[in-house]
Formats: C-alpha cells, sequence, structure tokens
C-alpha cells in the first residue's frame, strides 16, 4: 500500500493491531520518486495510519474504509477477493448511458435504513418503475454520519454509516441481477473542508486557481501529475473494482486545468480504454454551467468552441432543470429569473441551452 509523498524525509507506517500497536518505516521507491512503500504487505482488514515526518499519524489518501470516520485509521479492502465470493454478474453486459433513465437518489435518505443495503431492498420497484441507470449521490467518506456527500474528504472510500465499500458492491451487483446500471455521482473540483488532510501528504491543492468552496485542487501547478493520477485512478478503480457503469462529475466548471491536456479529457480516455478492455460501455456524464460542447466532443476532435474537447459522454442539462422547476414552481428568485422570461421553457427543453450567446 504505497502512498506519494514527496517533500516527506521520512514516512511511518502505524499497524493497529488487537492488543498492540506497531510502527515501522516505509521504504523510498527507487523507481517512483516520492512514492513510499511499505516494508510488508498487509492482510485484508488491517487497520493502519501513516505517519509522514514525524507529524500526526493521519489515514490513507487512498483508504478503502474508515471503520472509525474521516479522522480514524484506514481499513485494508482486498477488493479482489470479491470474485470469488461476491460477484455473480459476470454474464451483465454493461449499460449505455445516453438514453437510459436515470433514477438518481440519495442512499442516506432513500430508505429508513439510510444504507446501500437498503436500497437493494427497493430496487424491484424501481425496476418496474421503468428506470434503466440508478445514480448514488456521492459516497465519498465525510465527516459524521449524514449529510449529502458533496463535501467528501476521503474520494476513495466508501462512507461507512452507507455500509463501506463491500455494501457499494453487494449493490452494484444486485443492481445487475435487476438488469439496472449504476451511476456513481463523484466530486473532483474540491474536497470538504473539515478533516482533510491531503496537504500534509503533498500538493494536492494550489492558490493559482479559487473555487466557491476555496482551493483548487491541482491539476496544473507543480506536483499536478500524481494529483491527476490520484484522481483518475480513482474513477478507473470505481468502474473497475465494484463494476460500476458510470460516473457523473460534479460542477466540472470548477475543475481548473490550464495545462495542455485537460485532466478531465485524460479521464475520458482512460474510462473508454478500461470499457473496451472490459467488453462493456462505461459512460460519463459532467455537470457543467458552461453551456459549451466541447464538454462532450471527443478528445481526438477539435474544440469547437472556447472549451477544450473533454470526450464527456453526456452533459448534465442545468438549463432544463431550472426551465423546469420556474413552470412546476413558479420560482423567480436568483438565477431562476432568466428562466421565467417568455419563450425560455420552449428553448431550453428544445435546445437544451437557455444561455448560448444567442438571444
Amino acid at each position: 500500500m504505497p502512498v506519494w509523498a514527496p517533500s516527506a524525509r521520512r514516512v511511518g507506517l502505524v499497524v493497529i493491531g488487537q492488543e498492540t500497536t506497531q510502527e515501522v518505516d516505509m521504504l523510498a521507491s527507487p523507481t517512483h520518486p516520492g512514492w513510499w512503500v511499505a516494508p510488508y504487505d498487509l492482510d485484508d482488514g488491517t487497520r493502519y495510519l501513516l505517519r509522514p515526518d514525524h507529524g500526526p499519524a493521519l489515514p490513507d489518501p487512498r483508504s478503502a474504509l474508515q471503520p472509525e470516520g474521516v479522522d480514524g485509521p484506514s481499513q485494508v479492502v482486498d477488493t479482489t477477493a470479491w470474485d470469488r465470493t461476491l460477484w455473480t454478474d459476470s454474464s451483465w453486459a454493461g449499460r449505455e448511458l445516453v438514453g437510459s433513465v436515470v433514477y438518481e437518489l440519495h442512499v442516506g435518505t432513500f430508505t429508513p435504513a439510510g444504507t446501500l443495503d437498503g436500497v437493494i431492498e427497493r430496487l424491484p420497484y424501481l425496476a418496474e418503475l421503468g428506470v434503466d441507470m440508478v445514480e448514488l449521490m456521492p459516497l465519498a467518506g465525510f465527516p459524521g454520519r449524514a449529510g449529502w456527500g458533496y463535501d467528501g474528504v476521503d474520494l476513495w472510500a466508501v462512507h461507512e454509516a452507507y455500509g463501506g465499500p463491500q455494501a457499494l458492491a453487494r449493490l452494484v451487483d444486485a443492481a445487475h441481477a435487476h438488469g439496472l446500471g449504476v451511476c456513481l455521482d463523484v466530486v473532483y473540483n474540491h474536497l470538504g473542508p473539515a478533516r482533510n488532510h491531503l496537504g500534509a501528504f503533498g500538493p494536492y491543492f494550489t492558490d493559482a486557481h479559487r473555487t466557491p468552496w476555496g482551493q483548487a485542487v491541482n491539476y496544473d501547478q507543480a506536483g499536478s501529475d500524481q494529483v491527476r493520477a490520484f484522481v483518475i485512478d480513482s474513477a478507473l478503480r470505481w468502474l473497475r473494482d465494484f463494476h460500476v457503469d458510470a460516473l457523473r462529475l460534479d460542477a466540472i466548471h470548477a475543475i481548473h486545468d490550464d495545462s495542455p491536456r485537460h485532466v478531465l479529457a485524460e479521464m475520458a480516455d482512460a474510462v473508454h480504454a478500461l470499457g473496451a478492455e472490459l467488453g462493456r460501455p462505461l459512460g460519463l456524464v459532467a455537470e457543467s454551467d458552461l453551456n459549451d460542447v466541447g464538454v462532450i466532443t471527443p478528445t481526438d476532435a477539435p474544440a469547437p468552441a472556447a472549451v477544450p474537447s473533454l470526450g464527456m459522454d453526456a452533459q448534465w442539462a442545468d438549463d432544463v432543470h431550472h426551465a423546469l422547476h420556474v413552470r412546476l414552481t413558479g420560482e423567480r428568485q436568483g438565477y431562476y429569473e432568466d428562466f421565467a422570461a417568455p419563450g425560455a421553457f420552449t428553448k431550453a427543453y428544445g435546445r437544451v441551452f437557455l444561455h448560448d450567446g444567442i438571444l
């Protein structure tokens, strides 16, 4: 279980046993500068912390499970063992994102149980309703038990209160058995402000850009290569190890990247290559307020407008939502005001973008 800590002179591995806790030095990788590796393999279920230099012991940035919360120890999760013990969806051919009827749900409030296993109980209802794909709002670990999930701080973990990573695998497997695809909502534009420990390991954030939530994730400054890999590897892991069919990328207009190749274009190519390898379609849908077709232009095609060709398969149509919201509720405050104008609903519903530079 390697960790990237490029400025550290030492990284301690704190292994937490049932009766004793032991700290050993991790080894600097001779082939990958800035990376540290454990001196021995940790068994599935082992709890551990990482200590950059002589600071506090912290969770692993790539932790799959935080059984005691986001400040507690990480736990090793061997997803390869699930091939023998969990998965039954070997015949699943996948589900195309484009053209699917998507049902968005929040795991914590969708059932009285508020868990991923609770969602499994409702899958027959969703299938009978005519749903093609279930979209789960963000599951990344965040402080406390309840929340919308958009301020996650453990991007590789499944929130323990929802049941943890194995519960997500059970849900995906059960969904596939009902003919339902699964889309996971992921947030790569910022991390939550509370209990976010990534900065102690490396330059994950930058002041070169700002977001509505504070510091931007470092996609284009010094050290950004490994930050980009951290996010792209996370996306691929949901699709490969958890058999998820699609990802919904939150607010990509707040993903700032001035490098020659945008991180989302790199992600799109990696996801589509994985789909070809696995033999099933994998989709990416982006929430964007840029109103630019470059978002869904293939990465090997010239950008038709200001936004580079990002290769997303679909775009979250906020203008359609806003126009429909105004029509149904009559609300006209804030940004809804524009959508109350004569002809706004017709234009948004027929042409997707209300704000498209054309009066």
